[in-house]
Formats: C-alpha cells, structure tokens, sequence
C-alpha cells in the first residue's frame, strides 16, 4: 500500500512544481535569475582569486552603492516614461560645491550646499520637460555637458579636497560598528523608494503617468507635476550619491560620476522597470546594479583590461535595452 500512495503522490508533487516553474514570469525576474547564476560562475572560476572574500563581496557593494541609490531615482523618472542622463555629472558638480563650501564654511553649508546642486539642476530639468514639453533625452543630454562645465570650470579641472572627518565619516567613508556607512546609505534609499513605489499614491500615479499619460490626466493625475517631481528626484538625489563619492574619496571632482548614467540606466531596466514606462521596480534595481559590479568585479579578477570590461558593459546594455522591448511587446 505505501508504494503504490508514494507512486500516487510522486506525480503530483512533480506536477506542482511544473506549474510553479510555467507561472514564473522569467522575463520580469531575469535579473534575479543573472545574479545568481553570475555569481555561482565567478565563484567557481575565480573561487581562488579571492571573489568569495568577505572583503571582496564588501568591495562589490561599496563600488555599487552610489549607483544604487542613483538607480532608486532613476527607476521613478523611467517608470514615468522619461529619461535623465545628467545624473551622474550633477553627481560630480555637487561633489566639488559641496567640497568648496566645506573649505570655506564648514561641513552643514557644505552639505546644503551639495543639495541645492541637485534641486537647481533638477527643477530645470522638470519644469523643461513639465511645462515646455521639451523631451527629456535633450533637456538632460543638453544638461549632462553643462553640469560638467560648470564643475572644470569652478574648479580648473583641479580636485577639491576634503579634510573634515564628520563630513567624511558620515557620507561615505566611515562605518557603522563594521558595516560601512555607505551601505547604510543604499539600504536607506532602497527600503524608502521601495516603499514610495509600491505602496503610496505617488507611486502608482508614476506608473499610471508612464504606463498612459493620457489616461491618466482623465483620472485625474497631475502627469505635468509627476514628471517634475521625479526630474526634481533625481536631482537631489544624484547630488546626495556625489557627496558620498566625496565623502568616500576624500575629495571633490568634476570626474565622479562620469559615465554612471549608463550603468545606472542599465541596472534599472535589467531590473525588470520598462524603458516605456509604467512599470518600475526598486529591489530589482538594486539587484541589477549588484549584477553589473558583480560582473565588473569578476572581469577584474579574470584579468580583462579596461576596454574589454567597457565591451562587456556595452553588451549588458543592449541586451537590457532588448529585454524592455520584448517586456513591452508581450
């Protein structure tokens, strides 16, 4: 009797996990799926080059915790079907005007200083997009080369130091019993943009903005005051990962931040957030800039020089870009 109910009960159960595995949605957990199977590759291929370390895993998570945090703003201006590709050089712009004001004024107006960076450049951003209509592909791309001569300018090209330990401990480059702060930082943005995403009326009215605008104005959305408000998010919010830079590097420079957009673009769509809008997931967005450190980490480990890890990291970009139309097909 017991074979016969084991050999009853077999098939069930491998039935179950059948539809289990037919119900995942493995486009949108792609991400999920890449990182882990990344992982178990490079720890098997680079297992003694030190990539399972404690330190090397910390490693990873510092040099990604900047485009985290940048990539919880961006996962909003995405989800609401617009773009901002001046995220990284405002990072860098505030990176050295939070540095300056600290050498005259002291750390506080230095750091209301770095903000003011993000919250200029993004209401210009916003309201060009939001009142003009002007796309945002140009209003940023336009923004991208200004944002970044102001900061050579100002500064000559020359780093800005920074000697004050509050400002550095804080922001950066300091630790919290033995985690480092600046993981606290990208946690910090995860759990709240998370939470704004998915459980506010804020959230779901991006979605709604970038999902159809049109409709979504009938029910009754401000879509002009939505795109602002998340132009203007990504502002500050770039300005808050460039004075981390700063705080972590012990310096401002025109040059943090340089070229974080694509990979802060590409951490967000391989995160399952449509490049056409409305849709949008943070913890996805965390976990695809983990993916994009982890692969730059193991390139590293293996060997490959800068240009080689530039052509893989063009080739996760477009095969991110590949996936958001195949997601927005189906």
């Amino acid at each position: 009797m017991s074979n016969s109910n084991t050999s009853t009960q077999a098939p069930s159960a491998l039935q179950r996990g059948l539809k289990i595995l037919q119900r995942f949605d493995w486009r949108q957990n792609i991400i999920y799926v890449a990182f882990v199977a990344a992982f178990i590759l490079f720890a098997a291929l680079l297992g003694d080059s030190g990539f399972t370390t404690q330190n090397n895993l910390l490693n990873i998570a510092r040099q990604t915790a900047t485009i985290s945090i940048m990539a919880v703003a961006m996962t909003f201006v995405i989800a609401a079907a617009e773009i901002d590709l001046s995220i990284g050089s405002v990072a860098g712009l505030a990176s050295v005007v939070a540095g300056m004001s600290i050498q005259s004024f002291g750390p506080i107006v230095g750091v209301l200083a770095g903000l003011l960076v993000g919250v200029v450049v993004g209401a210009i951003n916003g309201g060009l997009v939001a009142l003009l209509k002007v796309p945002s592909f140009l209003v940023s791309l336009g923004m991208l080369g200004l944002v970044v001569g102001v900061a050579r300018w100002i500064t000559a090209s020359a780093p800005v130091p920074i000697a004050d330990n509050n400002f550095i401990q804080i922001f950066g480059g300091g630790d919290v019993g033995s985690i480092p702060s600046l993981l606290i930082w990208a946690l910090l943005f995860v759990v709240i943009g998370a939470i704004v995403m998915n459980k506010t009326k804020f959230g779901r009215q991006v979605r709604a903005t970038g999902g159809n605008a049109r409709a979504a104005l009938f029910t009754g959305v401000n879509t002009a005051r939505i795109k602002f408000n998340v132009l203007l998010m990504s502002g500050v919010v770039a300005a808050v990962a460039g004075m981390l830079y700063a705080g972590r590097l012990q310096s401002g420079r025109f040059q943090w931040g340089t070229g974080d957009e694509l990979s802060v673009i590409a951490a967000v769509i391989l995160g399952g957030t449509s490049l056409f809008g409305g849709r949008g997931s943070v913890i996805g967005s965390l976990f695809g800039a983990l993916f994009i450190g982890l692969v730059n980490n193991g390139l590293i480990l293996a060997g490959l020089d800068v240009s080689q890890q530039q052509v893989v990291r063009g080739a996760i970009i477009i095969v991110a870009v590949a996936l958001s139309s195949k997601r927005k097909s189906s």
